[in-house]
């Protein structure tokens, strides 16, 4: 597996919904959890290694070093319920980043990424605690990219602006990718806080209101100059 430097979150990394996205696809189940124990390289072989017969657990190496791991993982509390898009628009235009952004190229929530290059998503606030942003994809996606849309938003229903956090366990379920033009909406919800472990969820839903997906998430607060902020 490579993962291209389009696709990075902080400088020098790869996104970690996108690259979860890409290990749990060697995953044959609809729920995966993925531990991402180092900043995953870009534009570097990596290797990936199947641990059971089943394949439902997988890891991805660097070298000698483990990067993440991907197995069978389960959700069983209530998806984030979603609001209308419009209002989802309405949050994009309070989205934080205008003020700070620790990693403004980031593939998903930069907003130095060209229209295009980058996801742009823009999660601003609806409620205490919880964002919204607006995807219209220009094109069907992939499942990774839909992995790629669940990431960001669970860390910006925090302040991660005034203290940055990165992605450290993701499990989600896509049920189905969205269709190219569709007007979708991503939803984060901030649910606890433990020290610099951060608890959150997110959901992704459809133009007609059908859940495509969902994801529970633990972020870690970091020293952004480790990941080039």
């Amino acid at each position: 597996m490579i993962i291209d430097r389009r696709f990075h979150g902080p400088e020098g990394s790869g996104n970690g919904g996108y690259v979860a996205g890409r290990l749990a696809g060697r995953v044959p189940i609809d729920t995966v959890t993925v531990r991402l124990r180092q900043p995953p390289p870009l534009d570097t072989e990596l290797t990936v290694t199947v641990e059971d017969e089943r394949g439902h657990s997988v890891r991805l190496w660097h070298g000698d070093l483990l990067v993440a791991e991907a197995l069978a993982g389960a959700i069983v509390v209530p998806p984030v319920a979603p609001v209308p898009f419009e209002r989802a628009v309405e949050a994009a235009e309070k989205y934080r980043a205008a003020e700070s952004h620790p990693f403004p190229g980031c593939f998903v929530c930069g907003p130095d990424r060209e229209p295009g290059d980058g996801m742009r998503l823009a999660p601003g606030p609806v409620a205490d605690g919880t964002v919204a942003t607006p995807w219209v994809p220009d094109r069907v996606p992939e499942r990774e990219l839909v992995w790629a849309a669940l990431d960001c938003p669970g860390g910006w229903s925090f302040d991660v602006g005034e203290r940055p956090a990165v992605l450290g366990t993701m499990t989600a379920q896509v049920m189905d990718v969205p269709q190219a033009g569709e007007q979708c909406v991503v939803m984060g919800l901030a649910r606890s806080r433990e020290g610099r472990k951060m608890h959150a969820a997110t959901a992704l839903y459809g133009a007609d209101g059908r859940l495509l997906g969902r994801a529970e998430q633990i972020w870690i607060e970091i020293d952004p100059e480790r990941f080039g902020g």
